[in-house]
């Protein structure tokens, strides 16, 4: 029986070990894209077999294939299995395990020999098709280039070292080539070289009779498949800055599509100053007064607007020549409290609907340079006390800076915070709505 090697034991532990550690990497890697919003996958999982070519060193008599002919194909002997990583898509890391059976092949006149090999890992990856720009002639066809260190084990398995193990260490390096089938799978070749500094045992399981330290070799050829991880498109291996570009197109479509939508809201069909989206009425008669809802003045409700309504009779039609003007209707309207200017959530300047009422206002104290207007700001029963009757104020300072900078004279104006204001119901959005206001008496 053979005796079981500590060492060799202690080493296979780093494998699980690994593993778990990636598989939590994972876990915290994929919590982070999500936040980051990384536009490709990351993470893939590589099944790998093939052959093996150890090509030195060996002890004379012994070798693993016919020297006398150049090409030489053995049994399937090599396997491997690893976890890679992207950071982006031209750079990553790679841990792989890798089993290899050296033995002579039938006829190719070696004396018998045995050995097995277990080795790990740990490689930077460079995803040549991205850096040399694949993508301009292909998209199923992609090349990745990995170099690292690598710690192996070599057992003799006949011979008078057999089961003694061996502790070996040096570099690997390689090509693999990748068919892309579909999203998450990718057909895969690779040539890699594995390189040991640091051998004791010959290929063939024998001492070397004239170093200790000798420099093996080995050529590995193999087949094997690529599953991508993640929930993203593509992952990085094939992922290009087109894609991105795309991504930022659709964007730009939709933030276009955005902005024809507001701009159709903010059009105004019938000029009355007020927007389409606000205006209940399309239709108001060119030129005539209208509300911050671009209804006109109606006062006696008979359909016709006030500022076109004739005011006496003048004894033949009924009806007199005189008609009320635009100033005199929006006076009207004032001095019955029923222009106000409104404002959104925690905003002091007036909001867009408001803007027409503003504009009231300012002529209507240009019309009549005797009269006097208090501002009295409000706000709703959202937020503390205090920061309501903060906003009010502001909210009133605010309308009188605009008003005085129009030329109306500061002692003309005077404005008051009332705060919150209880009138409307606060359970509801349009009584909110209602609240946030600053409302106009004239003195």
């Amino acid at each position: 029986m053979p005796t079981i090697n500590i060492m060799y034991m202690k080493k296979l532990l780093i494998i699980p070990f690994c593993a778990m550690t990636l598989s939590s990497l994972a876990q915290k890697n994929e919590e982070s894209d999500e936040k980051k919003t990384i536009p490709f996958n990351k993470w893939s999982v590589e099944v790998n077999i093939g052959q093996n070519k150890a090509t030195k060193p060996y002890t004379a008599g012994y070798y693993s294939s016919d020297p006398s002919k150049y090409f030489n194909f053995s049994d399937v002997n090599h396997f491997d299995v690893g976890v890679r990583y992207m950071f982006s898509n031209k750079f990553g890391l790679k841990f792989d395990f890798g089993s290899d059976e050296v033995a002579n092949q039938s006829g190719s006149g070696s004396l018998p020999f045995e050995v097995k090999q277990y080795r790990i890992a740990l490689q930077g990856i460079a995803n040549l098709g991205r850096i040399m720009a694949f993508e301009t002639f292909t998209n199923r066809f992609n090349l990745l280039g990995h170099a690292g260190i690598q710690v192996s084990q070599l057992t003799p398995q006949m011979g008078v070292n057999k089961d003694i193990t061996e502790d070996n260490g040096g570099i690997i390096v390689g090509l693999t080539p990748q068919l892309r089938i579909n999203k998450w799978l990718a057909l895969t070749g690779d040539f890699s070289v594995l390189s040991n500094v640091r051998q004791h045992f010959n290929w063939d399981g024998s001492y070397s009779d004239t170093d200790n330290n000798l420099s093996g070799m080995m050529y590995n050829t193999s087949l094997g498949l690529t599953a991508y991880l993640g929930k993203k498109e593509k992952h990085a291996d094939w992922y290009i800055e087109t894609d991105k570009l795309k991504e930022m197109k659709s964007e730009d479509k939709e933030a276009r599509r955005r902005l024809d939508d507001i701009e159709a809201m903010l059009s105004d069909v019938d000029k009355d100053g007020v927007a389409d989206y606000l205006d209940s009425e399309n239709n108001t008669p060119n030129g005539v007064a209208v509300d911050s809802k671009g209804r006109y003045i109606d006062t006696n409700r008979n359909g016709v607007p006030d500022e076109l309504e004739r005011t006496s009779k003048d004894g033949k039609d009924g009806l007199s020549t005189t008609i009320v003007s635009k100033e005199d209707a929006i006076k009207s309207l004032i001095e019955k409290g029923f222009v106000n200017i409104f404002y959104d959530v925690n905003q002091d300047n007036p909001n867009v609907g408001s803007t027409n009422n503003v504009y009231y206002i300012i002529q209507f104290l240009r019309k009549y340079p005797e009269a006097k207007a208090k501002l009295i700001g409000f706000a709703d029963v959202r937020g503390n006390e205090g920061k309501n009757k903060d906003l009010s104020q502001r909210r009133a300072k605010k309308l009188y800076n605009i008003i005085t900078a129009s030329g109306i004279h500061a002692d003309r104006v005077s404005i008051v915070g009332e705060g919150v204001d209880n009138t409307y119901p606060a359970d509801t959005k349009i009584g909110l709505d209602l609240a946030r206001r600053v409302s106009i008496i004239l003195e």
